[in-house]
């Protein structure tokens, strides 16, 4: 795994490029690449152009961080003050935000240099990226597959190097997910220690921004400049604000490795992830055998809850106040309904109704409060294996790269591909997906490394050593910016 941020990070101070001309190169690059794989959706091209200037003041008068002058991109559900943000849906067509989402003011402060915005399951609803109202991300290792959702666009921008890193949200895998399929790092921290203040909501108790990267090193660096309590998000928390620190060692760390989260997983994904937790061993780490139950109820749970939620905040796109309106409507009512009709996709109209079903009178208590009740249970179980072992080491999905299209025939197959990361979400809990072999078509294999509520730089320190010990080096993808 390359360091992109670090490496690119010492020659902007050494003066052997500056912001300005390496965005120049990530604008050429984006220009040749995406029209291929599609990962972009709204370039900022003039407004990066501005932005690397400012980073080469910073840089000038010694007040650079390690992300000043660096270009990246953003989720298109996070928001920019005036720079479109659609969720890739036709119902938030032409939407330009007054104000800036947390982590990007922090990362403006910095001197960071937004490229544009990147394709995304409409309102990060899928696990393909298909659902996105301009057409599918492609992945850059296999243009046949799809990128994995819902940050398949952030996934494909980093993986083709056209963007240094990015930012995505993870509602229930959707960064670690897409970084599986596209063998790159996805790191989704507890809940609550990136503020999500400025992402639009799909499942408020189960948002969570984090950072989409070549390394863990970079994964870390973006972590910490943008995690920490926030006043305008009533769900953030005070976390550690120092730099992590990682070292890569492993000597006496237990590895819990439970047996529900490889039930029916492609023997293939589970013999690199058995060979890597073997190097583990070999380091000096300890493999402790767990079992959760809870685990089997983990994936319902987390539709009826993520539904239910979705169909709350996802109430206030009605064309009144902002958005896509319908043309010809008799009444009030009469517009809201073809607002709605017209606006939303046939995956987001799903879930609605989902979720609007499981909290109607009748039926609440029956889905939505037992679904709640589980979800403790999955929590508590969770909480119970952590005083046996340290960090869990897991499959990130159960296969690799789906073909395109495939989601359309096979729906309930790529809602089972969220099975090994929902129980993150569900809990709150750090965790980490980085690959670590691939399978016989040459396909990226994702491990996940999860950890306990806020131990976030543990778990960033442990999938260190996978880094330093060069336990999968996959080549890189032709076509974007070359250090």
């Amino acid at each position: 795994m390359k360091s992109v941020i670090k490496t690119l990070s010492e020659k902007l101070r050494s003066g052997q490029i500056t912001s300005v001309e390496l965005t120049e190169k990530y604008i050429e690059a984006i220009k040749r690449v995406n029209p291929v794989i599609n990962a972009y959706v709204h370039e900022t091209f003039e407004e990066a152009r501005r932005d690397a200037e400012y980073a080469d003041r910073l840089i000038k008068e010694g007040k650079g961080t390690p992300l000043t002058g660096i270009p990246f991109t953003l989720k298109d559900n996070i928001a920019t003050d005036g720079e479109l943000t659609t969720c890739c849906s036709k119902i938030l067509e032409g939407f330009r935000p007054y104000y800036d989402a947390t982590v990007w003011k922090k990362l403006k402060e910095q001197g960071a240099v937004l490229l544009g915005k990147t394709n995304m399951d409409e309102f990060a609803m899928g696990s393909t990226s298909e659902t996105s109202v301009y057409g599918a991300p492609l992945n850059p290792r296999n243009t046949a597959r799809v990128t994995g959702g819902s940050s398949g666009g952030v996934a494909a921008a980093v993986c083709a190097d056209i963007a240094a890193y990015g930012l995505g949200s993870d509602t229930g895998g959707s960064i670690r997910q897409p970084a599986s399929f596209c063998g790159i790092v996805g790191f989704k921290p507890t809940y609550g220690a990136v503020s999500r203040y400025g992402l639009i909501a799909y499942g408020s108790s189960l948002d969570q921004i984090g950072p989409m990267t070549h390394s863990v090193t970079d994964a870390a660096l973006v972590y910490d400049a943008i995690k920490g309590e926030d006043c305008a998000d009533q769900t953030s928390a005070p976390v550690h604000m120092g730099p992590t620190a990682l070292n890569g060692d492993v000597r006496g760390i237990k590895i819990g490795v439970a047996k529900e989260f490889f039930d029916g997983i492609n023997p293939q994904i589970k013999g690199a992830i058995d060979a890597a937790i073997e190097q583990y061993k070999n380091a000096g780490a300890e493999v402790v055998e767990v079992s959760i139950p809870a685990l089997k109820l983990a994936l319902p749970v987390y539709y009826i809850i993520a539904c239910a939620e979705a169909s709350s905040n996802l109430g206030r796109y009605d064309g009144i106040r902002y958005g896509y309106r319908a043309a010809n409507y008799s009444s009030v009512d009469d517009m809201i309904t073809k607002t709605r009709t017209e606006g939303f996709g046939r995956e987001v109209k799903k879930r609605i109704m989902l979720g609007t079903y499981v909290l109607s009178s009748g039926y609440f208590d029956a889905y939505y409060k037992k679904a709640c009740l589980i979800r403790k249970r999955v929590e508590s179980q969770l909480a119970e294996c952590f005083e046996k072992c340290d960090v869990l080491f897991a499959p990130t999905a159960p296969v690799t790269a789906f073909p395109l299209g495939y989601s359309g025939g096979n729906a309930l197959e790529t809602y089972l591909s969220d099975v090994c990361t929902v129980p993150v979400n569900i809990a709150g809990l750090p965790a980490i997906a980085l690959p670590c072999g691939k399978d016989k078509d040459g396909l990226p294999i994702g491990m996940q490394i999860i950890g306990k509520k806020f131990d976030d730089e543990r778990v960033l320190d442990i999938a260190y050593f996978a880094e330093k010990s060069k336990l999968c080096e996959l080549e890189d993808v032709e076509g974007g910016v070359r250090l």
